[in-house]
């Protein structure tokens, strides 16, 4: 098994509510390093990348507020997930807000490139993620990673990496969402990306669901990324989330999941965002994402 590489990214410039930043300490408390061990994993903890503190910083362009910040993190994030693979490890991120995954899936995708290769995007997610500055409600790039990843956004961040698009749409599914603006929605139905709401997963159960997903990221690439927003999960379970929306994942339903992705054998990066523990109970929010990333990580009941 390929050695793990953890990565903190508290950055929290993409959001709207503050408190996202200590993500990667509230993971780190949840014993993430240990419990990897404990699976089997060999892992090395790099720490954290040095991130612009927000009352130091004017937000600029209020359509995409703090972008230059923004864009420098996940230019150094991409060349160290770009040299993790390179080194023959699965980078590990520990978020931060879910701009991030900008940097991530520009350097795993970086590293495919230079091998003629392609990867597989699953985005489990409340939220599409998909809006750009001309219709962004908010101006917060936490809601704009997967449009820049798929070609769209300001080109500080979509040029990013050694390749644009990140990822083709026809190997990009969306999984959970439930929450998607007004001034996105056409942009999500004209993507050519896959999209499993919740609704979906109401009608057609977990395990359909699944299965066409993992089939669709993985049939035209050598690799998947996971890219993981804990608000994903209901409320109930994850009080502690950046944007929290009713309605979410269940417990089995999230672990098989993320079980179902490690027997596929394809994962070759993952994130975890979007923890608040500002807001959360106790940890809990950071233990349950522990949990799913283990089980992501082939930790199996028996």
């Amino acid at each position: 098994m390929k050695p793990i590489r953890v990565i903190g990214a508290p950055q929290d410039l993409g959001a709207g509510r503050r408190g996202v930043d200590m993500g990667p300490s509230a993971l780190r408390i949840a014993r993430i390093n240990s419990q990897l061990l404990e699976l089997g994993r060999s892992q090395y903890d790099a720490g954290n990348i040095v991130v612009s503190i927000q009352e130091t910083q004017g937000s600029g362009n209020e359509n995409a507020r703090y972008l230059h910040q923004i864009a420098d993190l996940c230019t150094r994030l991409s060349a160290d997930v770009t040299r993790s693979l390179s080194e023959g490890e699965m980078p590990l991120i520990l978020g931060g807000d879910h701009s991030v995954a900008i940097g991530t899936i520009a350097g795993a995708a970086s590293h495919f490139q230079k091998h003629g290769e392609r990867m597989g995007l699953i985005w489990v997610d409340a939220h599409a993620d998909m809006n750009t500055p001309e219709t962004t409600p908010s101006g917060n790039i936490h809601g704009m990673p997967l449009a820049v990843s798929l070609g769209s956004g300001p080109s500080m961040l979509t040029d990013i990496g050694t390749v644009n698009p990140k990822i083709h749409p026809e190997d990009t599914v969306l999984i959970g969402i439930r929450s998607v603006d007004d001034t996105e929605r056409d942009l999500v139905r004209q993507s050519g990306v896959t999209v499993f709401t919740m609704r979906d997963i109401d009608e057609r159960g977990m395990w359909p669901v699944i299965q066409e997903a993992i089939h669709i990221a993985t049939r035209k690439t050598t690799g998947t990324h996971l890219s993981f927003d804990v608000d994903a999960l209901d409320p109930h379970l994850a009080p502690g989330v950046g944007t929290p929306v009713s309605g979410g994942l269940s417990y089995r339903e999230a672990h098989l999941l993320m079980e179902s992705i490690a027997d596929s054998g394809s994962l070759c990066s993952l994130e975890v965002v979007e923890i608040n523990p500002i807001i959360d109970t106790g940890n809990t929010t950071a233990e349950l994402a522990v949990e799913l990333v283990m089980s992501a990580l082939g930790k199996r009941i028996l």
